[in-house]
């Protein structure tokens, strides 16, 4: 997802904006949207409630949020990339999403008022980014008192790609290695637990799943997948060359389309936390209802 602003790329989204970006991002959102239906079970949003989606891209879980709010709660989008906004205001149209809106925004300040969400979430966000506790901090400004602040995000040391080949280990240390160079962490899952209490929160929780996806699921060739969207930055910074990319992208693809090839591409981490209820969230220039000013944990 691409919740943070285009005008900063070294400090932005480490994947590129792209074309085959937006597509595998509309991609994920129905390959991972078992994982998103469990946490939006589990945080149990209800009618009239209100619900942020940061770093939504083409769409994000608007649609799960919108039938878990409705009716009468209403659900925002935000996204720094406005191709990307415009794909899921079209979106939400076409699907009649009524109570969505999608507004541009960097997800570390999003200039909307502190206290208005009973859930702020974000998946595959933190990951791309080199600073997440600032999102998450703005994400815990978000949340109201007793609200819910939750995401997914992978965790990429753990890979499993068996019978073994040579041509998939190089292809992940270069995803790797050009995914770390833009101060993005690929490590992010471990960490969720840690930053979610950094941030203020309380109840925090997670479950872990280790997809093993079968010949032909979509989700099976992610890495490969994320090493296109980083052609540029990997070629810029002399990792591989055109030709090295073009000859493991092969060899990579060729052995997972063989159904007798176990994978599991990384770990992905669903993580929740409460804000307190008896918090009291700074306000600055983003005065809550009533223009009460409180100070922040």
């Amino acid at each position: 997802m691409t919740g943070i602003t285009e005008q900063d790329p070294l400090h932005g989204y480490a994947l590129g904006l792209g074309v085959g970006e937006s597509t595998r991002l509309r991609r994920q959102a129905g390959e991972l949207r078992p994982e998103a239906e469990a946490l939006l079970a589990r945080i149990g949003l209800r009618p009239g409630d209100a619900a942020i989606d940061l770093g939504c891209g083409p769409h994000g879980i608007l649609r799960l949020l919108s039938a878990a709010v409705s009716p009468g709660g209403r659900v925002v989008g935000l996204d720094a990339h406005l191709a990307h906004v415009a794909m899921a205001t079209k979106y939400a149209r076409r699907h009649g999403l009524g109570n969505v809106e999608v507004i541009e925004g960097d997800a570390r300040h999003t200039g909307l008022p502190s206290g208005s969400f009973s859930l702020v979430h974000a998946r595959t966000l933190l990951v791309t980014i080199p600073e997440p506790a600032g999102v998450l901090a703005e994400m815990a400004r978000l949340a109201r008192p007793g609200g819910w602040v939750a995401s997914l995000e992978p965790d990429c040391e753990h890979s499993l790609c068996y019978p073994a080949l040579p041509a998939w280990g190089q292809l992940q240390e270069i995803f790797l290695a050009s995914f770390s160079r833009s101060g993005a962490d690929p490590f992010i899952g471990r960490r969720l637990p840690e930053l979610y209490r950094q941030a203020g929160l309380d109840e925090v929780g997670l479950t872990i799943y280790a997809g093993a996806y079968p010949a032909g699921h979509s989700r099976r060739t992610v890495i490969p997948d994320l090493v296109r969207s980083l052609h540029p930055v990997i070629i810029e910074r002399g990792l591989a060359s055109e030709r090295e990319l073009a000859e493991l992208d092969r060899e990579v693809r060729q052995h997972l389309a063989d159904p007798r090839t176990l994978m599991v591409p990384h770990l992905m981490v669903a993580a929740w936390g409460r804000k307190p209820a008896a918090q009291l969230v700074r306000t600055g220039s983003h005065p809550m209802a009533g223009g009460q000013s409180c100070s922040e944990l």
